[in-house]
């Protein structure tokens, strides 16, 4: 997914003492007619959960009347996207070549590395739109690597009123096989009105508990739709409870505190402003850093990259950068 902000702010990512519930907010993803996503990452209170660096929550919509998304061809550099849905489908192309379907319980990990373009198409099957939009940034040992893309559809595991569905890395005895550049953590959790669950995680890993349906309590916190409560590393035990007498579900989100410099802006995860001004003006200019995409039916052919703003883009170190904390 594209961050398709026409005039996108200067990010400095970097964790921070932040420890609280983000609420989320509303933009626009596409044109007039673009359906809203709930925007939870990045924000001024907290840039990062680990290396996830950019939430996006959506849905339900309903898209009978052809409100679907349709994100032309885009460029990503320096990160990872991950797809998640829980309804609708969606058509993913890419320009190494790989055409996909993105469906419900069934994870998409496209690697952007040094550059790749995708576009995204709900299919018009779909009558309800729903689920997240997730970016993992590389490391920089890695943030040049090859174009590359991994599914896997997750076993759900129950336990005690609750439904676990890991698709990046391990809880509760489940482990997803795709790979990725830093340790992580991404799960889709269901509970049942009234369960509680309480999980053994990472005490290395802080966390992120990104509320879709129903009412929450976690991480000492209740949440409404779209919030994501924040939990610091130092805890073994993350604690969710259904207060309602209706289903929740929730996503949770987890890694080791990312320790290096970061600038992101528009769909570019890099470390400085000649990193991101060089691949925008690469972009624009049809660049083979990014490759094509095949086969793509959209009115727009590719999406064009907004003006750069008129001010130097500056990282900022996160707090602990190269003590692994």
């Amino acid at each position: 997914m594209s961050n398709t902000d026409a005039a996108p702010a200067e990010v400095d990512c970097a964790a921070s003492a932040f420890a609280g519930v983000l609420h989320p907010r509303e933009v626009p993803l596409g044109g007039p007619r673009a359906i809203r996503v709930r925007r939870t990452l990045p924000q001024r209170e907290r840039s990062l959960i680990g290396a996830w660096c950019f939430a996006d929550h959506y849905g339900p919509h309903d898209v009978r009347d052809g409100t679907g998304m349709d994100v032309p061809p885009h460029p990503h550099t320096g990160l990872q996207t991950v797809s998640w849905l829980f309804s609708g489908e969606v058509e993913h192309r890419d320009s190494a070549g790989v055409h996909a379907m993105v469906r419900p319980g069934e994870l998409n990990l496209m690697t952007a590395g040094a550059g790749i373009c995708h576009s995204e198409v709900s299919t018009a099957d779909t009558t309800v739109l729903h689920g997240v939009q997730l970016w993992v940034a590389l490391p920089n040992a890695a943030r040049d690597t090859g174009r590359d893309f991994a599914h896997h559809v997750p076993a759900p595991r129950t336990a005690g009123g609750a439904t676990i569905r890991v698709f990046l890395g391990e809880l509760d005895g489940a482990r997803s096989p795709v790979h990725t550049f830093t340790p992580l953590l991404g799960a889709q959790i269901d509970l049942d009105p009234g369960a509680e669950l309480t999980l053994d995680i990472d005490h290395t890993f802080e966390h992120g508990v990104l509320l879709d349906s129903g009412d929450l309590q976690t991480c000492g916190s209740v949440l409404t739709v779209g919030d994501l409560a924040y939990q610091a590393p130092g805890h073994d035990r993350l604690r969710l409870t259904n207060r309602g007498d209706v289903p929740a579900r929730a996503v949770l989100l987890g890694g080791r505190p990312f320790g290096e410099q970061l600038v992101m802006w528009w769909n570019f995860v890099g470390r400085s402003h000649a990193d991101i001004a060089a691949a925008r003006e690469q972009w624009q200019d049809h660049d083979d850093r990014f490759g094509a995409v095949s086969g793509y039916r959209g009115t727009t052919p590719r999406l064009p990259a907004p003006p750069l703003p008129h001010a130097t883009l500056r990282p900022r170190p996160n707090p602990g950068a190269g003590t692994g904390v």
